[in-house]
């Protein structure tokens, strides 16, 4: 169960690896803090904890659990909420419906996730599950702007300790291939509405024989809203599919897709099926009946597909076929080579902003069904983004990889708060059952926009809010005054919906007298200019929506550092709160596997150190607690000696892993508390902290490493057992006896 009371600090309850991770690190925490007076406390944002609330009547008064998410959500409008959030599991219908199966097998009696809903039950129960899917979080949260950046003592780790970079050839076959037309760029519309038009508005498809089939109803605008709709043709989607298909199997390369089937919940999957069906034309066209009547979806990947076909009546003749078709096809990239888990397997594992970057790290290669590095054809089918992949990649094959001991740092000012751009389109994101025409109703009676489409097209409109774009080109100002470097607005004039937040940007950038200090660009172009200045060893901000703020933060981290873990991330939320983002997720079902298979657990808590100190010195700003301040400086300088002794995670049974670390962890901060000059009782408190720490370091070392090497059972996936899992993750008698 969760905290109801209202501590000083709240830290998300999340999955996977980071979950797993604050069993052992947030008991530590708490200890820490309770010293200044400090509360942390815990709200469940969890995909199992989140289902839970979404079905009390069908559970157990003992099983029931508040909606966290709701509650937060109203919590980071307050100017006291003061949030460190974890990365949680953006769920895709696979993982949504192996989280259901989990809990079911634990006696919580959710019902089964609907495919096909056809009765108003199954539709409702659908729409509840639909509310978790995908970044069902993030949007709730982000009541702020985004300024993430490398922290000095994690970007100064990295230029001594640089991680391996792949050598680029300048004869690579590895390319971006993307849509020309007819995707979502190409097809964009954009406005921003005046007060009369401001109010609720309806999406509505008008068929070519005059019926009108109420999309979405009761949409609400406020004025100054930037209002965007476009389509991706699901004619042109399949064409361009096909022609990559021949275009790398003629190039003699590896196929891949890369989206964001997590975020983009509803458009990326359809996406991602057009590209398993495409790839596998030939058994679709023979068999497409009999797989449609035996519930074959191509949205939930190959994996799902390959399973459901195995059970069958003549599925061994379609395996076989599907077998014929692969043997033809270029080969797959691979996510998992050794258990022949391809690219289009399951929708989930393809996440454009964490792949790309690692293959462009990687001297632009793939994994391919050999278990062999070779050159990729990166398919992102909309043209929006993908010319920032696509630069990056003609770049370092003209320069080389670069080097992370002299490379600057990119830093992030991203516009996400209250549903910003594309990832608040899911409730107005539709896959269109008959040809027509889409249109958006004002309020006032105007036709916004209006798009002719067919059948299968995927239409969909984004918004973003008038304060939340003035308070992030404030929050440009403010971060490029503080760094006094390059800083850049990615916004394309050309595309529709950047031309109108630039109407907000240049007149507040004239206003502050700092037009000079900004430079805005297109994406390719800012994209070159930030290489080429960090390659120098200056730094850069790059400015950017909301989905660039994503794919950047992973792209330049991951050049630079090594991972997108480590960053520094800071929500200043809006209405005077703090959210601190503990970095990226992406890896993590690697690492519950292997803690599960050999009791070690190598995920890296570097972000949440830095979210701690960053969340601890915010805290004593807002509520006067200057013990909190100490508290938050003795943070850092632990952070610094985790990286200066080496004490991070590493991969081997034997090394250092992530409970290791936090002993380590623990015992700076508690050396750090101790050797402070300005408060006389944190000192006295901490001073025996600390001794007992150092002196029983190989008894809490050998306590904590005692079992690696063996099965770790957590009682579940999503849903893990408290009691084994704090078991598995705080194994020291000696350090909880110390820490209390």
């Amino acid at each position: 169960m969760t905290d109801k009371a209202s501590p000083d600090i709240i830290y998300t309850k999340v999955d996977e690896a980071p979950q797993l991770a604050s069993a052992s690190l947030l008991p530590i925490i708490q200890s820490f803090a309770a010293a200044a007076g400090v509360s942390v406390g815990v709200k469940d944002i969890s995909l199992a904890g989140r289902i839970i609330a979404a079905f009390p009547e069908n559970l157990t008064a003992e099983q029931r659990q508040p909606d966290d998410l709701a509650e937060l959500g109203e919590l980071v409008k307050q100017p006291t909420a003061n949030v460190i959030k974890l990365p949680n599991v953006s769920a895709s219908v696979p993982q949504l419906v192996a989280a259901v199966k989990e809990l079911q097998a634990q006696g919580y009696a959710i019902p089964n996730y609907p495919e096909d809903p056809a009765t108003d039950d199954e539709k409702a129960i659908r729409a509840r599950f639909d509310a978790l899917k995908g970044s069902a979080v993030n949007p709730i949260l982000r009541e702020g702007n985004s300024d993430r950046r490398a922290a000095v003592a994690v970007k100064n780790y990295a230029k001594a300790n640089p991680h391996s970079m792949g050598k680029w050839a300048p004869d690579s076959k590895t390319v971006v291939s993307t849509m020309s037309a007819n995707d979502f760029f190409s097809n964009e519309k954009s406005a921003t509405l005046t007060a009369e038009q401001a109010g609720s508005a309806r999406i509505e498809l008008v068929a070519q024989d005059g019926s009108i089939t109420v999309l979405k109803d009761s949409v609400t605008y406020t004025a100054g809203t930037v209002v965007d709709a476009t389509f991706m043709s699901a004619r042109a989607l399949d064409a361009f599919l096909a022609e990559q298909i021949a275009a790398t199997k003629a190039a003699g390369i590896l196929f891949s897709i890369h989206l964001k089937a997590t975020m983009m919940k509803v458009s990326d999957p359809i996406i991602f099926g057009h590209a398993v069906k495409v790839f596998l034309q030939p058994v679709f066209d023979r068999y497409g009946e009999k797989l449609a009547a035996a519930g074959v979806n191509p949205n939930s990947g190959m994996g799902a597909l390959l399973d459901q076909v195995a059970a069958m009546e003549d599925g061994a003749e379609i395996l076989a076929a599907i077998d014929a078709v692969i043997a033809e096809r270029p080969p797959l990239y691979m996510v998992n080579s050794d258990k022949g888990i391809t690219n289009l397997h399951v929708p989930s594992d393809v996440i454009i902003d964490a792949s790309i970057p690692a293959l462009i790290r990687a001297g632009g290669k793939g994994w391919g069904p050999d278990g062999k590095a070779a050159d990729t054809n990166c398919i992102i089918p909309d043209s929006a983004y993908a010319t920032i992949y696509d630069e990056s990649v003609k770049y370092f094959k003209e320069t080389g990889a670069l080097d992370p001991r002299t490379a600057g740092t990119v830093q992030n000012v991203g516009l996400m708060a209250q549903k910003a751009e594309e990832y608040g389109s899911h409730p107005t994101t539709f896959e269109i059952p008959h040809a027509g025409t889409v249109r958006i109703v004002l309020a006032n009676g105007d036709i916004l926009h209006e798009l002719a489409v067919e059948a299968g097209d995927i239409w969909r409109s984004a918004s973003v809010k008038q304060a939340p774009i003035e308070d992030w080109v404030q929050l440009a100002i403010s971060r490029q005054k503080a760094e006094g470097c390059q800083a850049i607005f990615w916004l394309d004039e050309s595309r529709a919906h950047d031309a109108e937040l630039l109407k907000y940007v240049r007149p507040m950038l004239a206003k502050a007298g700092v037009t000079g200090k900004f430079q805005i660009m297109t994406p390719r172009a800012a994209t070159r200019l930030s290489l080429e200045t960090i390659r120098k060893g200056k730094d850069s901000i790059a400015v950017s929506g909301n989905v660039l703020r994503d794919y950047l933060t992973d792209l330049f981290p991951i050049l630079e550092l090594g991972t997108s873990a480590k960053m520094l991330s800071i929500v200043k939320l809006m209405n005077g709160g703090g959210m601190f983002e503990t970095g990226a997720g992406g890896s993590a079902p690697k690492h519950v596997q292997q803690l599960t298979q050999e009791n070690h657990l190598r995920w890296d808590s570097l972000g949440e150190f830095c979210a701690l100190g960053e969340s601890l010195k915010f805290l004593a700003e807002t509520k006067a607690n200057d013990k909190a301040r100490i508290l938050g400086n003795a943070v850092d300088r632990a952070t610094q000696g985790v990286l200066d002794n080496n004490k991070s995670p590493e991969p081997k049974v034997g090394q250092t892993d992530n409970r290791s670390s936090h002993y380590f962890f623990a015992l700076y901060w508690a050396k750090a508390l101790a050797s402070q000059n300005e408060d006389p009782e944190l000192i006295e408190h901490f001073a025996p902290i600390a001794k007992a720490l150092e002196e029983n370091e190989a008894a809490i070392l050998a306590e904590l490493t005692a079992a690696e090497g063996k099965p770790a059972d957590l009682g579940g996936y999503y849903h893990t057992d408290p009691k084994k899992t704090d078991s598995v993750m705080r194994p020291s008698p000696t350090m909880l006896s110390i820490l209390g």
